[in-house]
């Protein structure tokens, strides 16, 4: 009987960690058939000498919540490897969710994510009011990629004390125990977890810190006991360490080291290098590090570059605090190259943006290269520099430079994780995984879901400060154990056939590229890629060449 699918002749590296091998790679229906020396024949045959054959990419912090809805295939995640995504983080979920309260929800995650609230409303059906109703009408739906996703603190705390909640007041014993048994249906019905948002940086339309910001610890066990009751799923958090102050730091790291030890589940949390508290990121490995000793499983994730907000004229720029600069905002592209040209007006947004400079640093602000893109940023390519050869103000380098490229240049303010140094200080922390890649999120201001492409390419190829079996060990299997995603990230017989098939010597980044295609006219940034031959989920070619084949093959992922 012939298989469904033969890979034959590439260099398998299976997510395990063990060195590279040459093998083929035998599907059949949804699953891996065998790996070795296949001499039976396939229905279809890929050609794969010369090129790596990996397990799909688990990207586990994500908000697709509301785009899988519209986009089946996830972009752009689906150009650089992903099969599996993870989503409802940082505490903000669709569900649960009372009919009246939906509404508020979209505009709540606009205001946390920059997803437009008017693509949410236009492009979800809203088929559900608990969460397990949520993953039953994601199992209707037909998609690229496997999905699973947490129920958030937001949404939960919303249901369960109503407006109180957004008041930030601790919850009574009611309603603690309202909030575990919401949990705990979500749970039961498949979630992978709960997500928790305390940072000050997330807050609602009104300006208030969203729903458990300041939740007490009592709230954060009873809730989390509802996961340890049902032996399932992981606690994930964007913990409070804005301030930088130690006595915050280790406020965070002991209620999450507790809620594992009690409960005997992992806990995640998002750590980033931040410019004012540069060395906080390191007291808080060592306080994890610490955790582990105790016997508690908490773990880090953070990015393989710099997260970056981009500015362009193709949507927001640095200067647009002045009225001539923010007038271009609803312009088209060519409109506002017209504008910019325009010597009369181009010298009213000179003089404008030095009267009312932006406070931001302009030698932390750099050009993106317009071919093969890079992160580790050179100091002759920011925008101060830049303005220094030209002997203008930053101002009219920014216009320079956008001219120049007929509009379309993109500059790039790294305010989290600027250091490489600091990166891969956590990138080498044996409880770090790879995350924070925020798909779906931020539309308009990052684009950091090419994560995976740039591992490789920089880490990898360039650095060579992992091998390959490191790397995609950290892009495959650790993330899918810690979440416990069950038979997927390794290539072994029996498992789910999510499969990679990649010419790495051609692995290619080209810069993000702004683009309208949201529900109701929504914008965003996206980033595609090169050197992906193909990508399978569940046995089914999903991508080829970087296009869609049509093939929608993607589960729901659920918590076991």
């Amino acid at each position: 009987m012939a298989y469904d699918v033969v890979i034959k002749n590439g260099t398998v590296i299976d997510g395990s960690g063990r060195a590279p091998y040459r093998a083929d790679v035998a599907i059949q229906g949804d699953r891996i058939a065998a790996i070795g020396k296949v001499t039976e024949a396939g229905k279809r045959t890929i050609n794969a000498d010369g090129h790596i054959v990996t397990p799909g990419f688990v990207d586990i912090h994500t908000h697709l919540d509301a785009q899988i809805w519209w986009d089946p295939v996830a972009s752009s995640s689906c150009w650089h490897g992903v099969t599996s995504v993870v989503m409802g983080n940082c505490g903000v979920t669709f569900a649960p969710c009372k009919p009246g309260d939906r509404e508020y929800l979209a505009h709540l995650m606009e205001s946390v994510e920059d997803i437009p609230a008017q693509s949410i409303m236009a492009g979800m059906p809203w088929q559900w009011e608990t969460y397990g109703e949520y993953l039953k009408a994601l199992d209707a739906r037909a998609k690229g990629m496997n999905v699973g996703g947490m129920v958030g603190h937001c949404a939960v705390r919303y249901w369960a004390m109503g407006p109180k909640s957004l008041d930030n007041q601790p919850a009574n014993a009611d309603e603690i125990a309202r909030m575990h048994d919401i949990v705990e249906e979500a749970i039961a019905g498949g979630a992978l977890g709960f997500s928790t948002s305390r940072t000050i940086l997330h807050r609602t339309p009104e300006g208030q810190p969203v729903p458990g910001t300041f939740a007490e610890f009592d709230e954060l066990m009873g809730i989390a006991r509802a996961l340890g009751k049902l032996r399932r799923g992981l606690v994930e958090a964007a913990p409070g360490i804005d301030s930088g102050r130690p006595a915050d730091l280790a406020r965070e790291v002991h209620w999450m080291t507790e809620v594992s030890l009690a409960t005997g589940r992992p806990v995640t949390f998002g750590l980033a290098q931040s410019r004012p508290h540069p060395t906080a990121y390191a007291q808080l490995l060592d306080q994890i590090s610490a955790s582990a000793a105790r016997g508690a499983q908490v773990f880090a994730q953070s990015t393989t570059r710099g997260i970056g907000v981009l500015f362009g004229f193709v949507n927001r720029t640095l200067f647009d605090r002045a009225s001539s600069w923010k007038a271009l905002r609803n312009l088209t592209l060519d409109q506002k190259v017209a504008k910019m040209r325009n010597p009369e007006y181009r010298a009213t947004m000179i003089s404008e943006a030095l009267a009312d400079p932006p406070p931001i640093d302009f030698a932390q602000v750099f050009l993106l290269p317009d071919n093969e893109v890079r992160y580790d940023h050179r100091p002759e390519e920011s925008l101060a520099a830049h303005a220094r050869r030209l002997s203008v103000s930053p101002a009219e380098a920014f216009i320079i430079l956008s001219d120049e490229r007929n509009g379309k240049a993109i500059f790039n303010y790294p305010f989290l994780n600027p250091s490489f140094d600091a990166v891969e200080h956590m990138l080498d922390h044996p409880q770090v995984v790879i995350g924070l890649g925020d798909s779906g999120a931020h539309v308009g201001q990052i684009m950091d879901a090419s994560l995976p492409t740039y591992f490789l390419k920089y880490w990898v190829k360039e650095r060579q400060h992992f091998t390959l079996e490191q790397a995609i060990r950290k892009l495959t299997r650790d993330p899918a154990h810690l979440f416990g995603i069950q038979d997927r990230g390794e290539l072994r017989q029996g498992a789910h056939a999510d499969v990679n098939v990649i010419d790495f010597a051609n692995l290619q980044l080209p810069p993000p590229v702004f683009v309208q295609d949201l529900p109701a006219g929504g914008t965003r940034y996206i980033q595609k890629s090169a050197g992906y031959q193909c990508t399978l989920v569940n046995g089914q070619v999903f991508m080829e060449g970087g296009e869609h084949t049509g093939a929608l093959a993607g589960q729901v992922l659920r918590s076991a």
